[in-house]
C-alpha cells in the first residue's frame, strides 16, 4: 500500500473524475492500493458540517485513493473521516482492492449538500457527514464522528426502525440470496476486514443496515 501524507493542500476539485483506465492495465500499473492523505479545509466540507458538530474539521483527514468500479477499471475517489481511523480504513481499503471488490462511486458528502437520501440513491460510498440518524431523528448518526462508513448503499440498503427502505430503489437487494455486483456478504473482503478492524457491520443487526460499519458498533 503507497499511502502520502500530505498537509494542508491546495482545495481539491470536488466530484472531479481524475480518469480511469483498462483493468488490465491498472492491475499491472496499481496492483495495491495508492492513497493520499491530507488535513480537510473547513471549504471542502460544504454543507456536511456546521458549526456545533462532535467533531472539529482539524481532526477530520481527507483521504484520496483508487478503487475498482463497476465497470472493471480503476477509479479514483475520496473520502474524510476521523483523524484516528485512517489506517485501520486503509487497511480495509487495501483488501478490497486486492480482492477487485468494485466500489460505484466515492464522493464527499458536500457533493451532495450533506443530503444523505442523494446519496444513497446515487450509490455513493461515504464516511463523515454531520447529521441526524435517516428515519430517526432523534439521534446523531455516528457518520458525525467520521468513524462511521457507508459502501454501495444501492445494493445494501437500510432498514429504518418504521420498516422504510432506504434508498428506496434498493429493496430488491434486500434478498441476499441474490448475490448482485457490489453487495457485501458476510466473509467476503470487506466484511472481514473491518471484523479484524474491530468495526461492527450493520448487516447483523435488525433491522438490517447493510450498508453501514462503524468503529463503535453504533
Amino acid at each position: 500500500m503507497n499511502v502520502v501524507r500530505r498537509a494542508a493542500a491546495p482545495v481539491l476539485a470536488l466530484g472531479l473524475t481524475l480518469g480511469t483506465v483498462p483493468a488490465q492495465a491498472a492491475a499491472s500499473a496499481a496492483p495495491r492500493l495508492s492513497a493520499t492523505v491530507s488535513d480537510v479545509p473547513p471549504a471542502e466540507l460544504g454543507a456536511s458540517y456546521e458549526p456545533g458538530c462532535p467533531v472539529p474539521p482539524s481532526r477530520l483527514r481527507l483521504i484520496t485513493m483508487n478503487h475498482w468500479g463497476f465497470d472493471g477499471r480503476v477509479h479514483r475517489g475520496e473520502l474524510i473521516v476521523h483523524q484516528d481511523v485512517v489506517r485501520p480504513l486503509l487497511n480495509v481499503f487495501e483488501k478490497a482492492f486486492e480482492e477487485r471488490f468494485p466500489i460505484r462511486r466515492m464522493k464527499v458528502m458536500a457533493e451532495y449538500d450533506g443530503d444523505d437520501a442523494r446519496a444513497m440513491a446515487a450509490d455513493n460510498t461515504s464516511a463523515f457527514n454531520c447529521r441526524r440518524v435517516t428515519g430517526d431523528s432523534s439521534h446523531l448518526s455516528r457518520h458525525s464522528y467520521g468513524d462511521a462508513l457507508d459502501i454501495n448503499p444501492l445494493e445494501n440498503p437500510y432498514v429504518d426502525r418504521s420498516g422504510q427502505v432506504h434508498p428506496s430503489a434498493a429493496e430488491d437487494h434486500l434478498d441476499r440470496d441474490r448475490p448482485a455486483t457490489g453487495m457485501l456478504e458476510p466473509g467476503d473482503a470487506v466484511t472481514t476486514a473491518m471484523n479484524d478492524a474491530g468495526w461492527e457491520w450493520g448487516g447483523h443487526w435488525s433491522p438490517p443496515d447493510y450498508q453501514h460499519f462503524s468503529a463503535d458498533g453504533t
